[in-house]
């Protein structure tokens, strides 16, 4: 599967699966999008990724560890 920053939920989900241990409440931005580009899958222009885009991502990935 391709992701692409809009995929929100599905990246959610391959960062909660790919960093068990990672509490996203906790990370950074900075490491969060590095995370996020090294997904396997991942294909999408880094300069399309701002803070909201971040933002979004991380409180999906707290939801989806609940």
């Amino acid at each position: 599967m391709q992701f692409k920053w809009v995929d929100v939920r599905d990246i959610a989900i391959e960062l909660s699966e790919a960093w068990p241990d990672t509490n996203p409440a906790t990370i950074n931005f900075v490491d969060l999008r590095a995370k996020v580009m090294g997904l396997p899958g991942f294909d999408d222009d880094p300069d399309r990724c701002g803070e909201k885009v971040l933002e979004a991502i991380q409180m999906a990935w707290m939801d989806e560890v609940g």
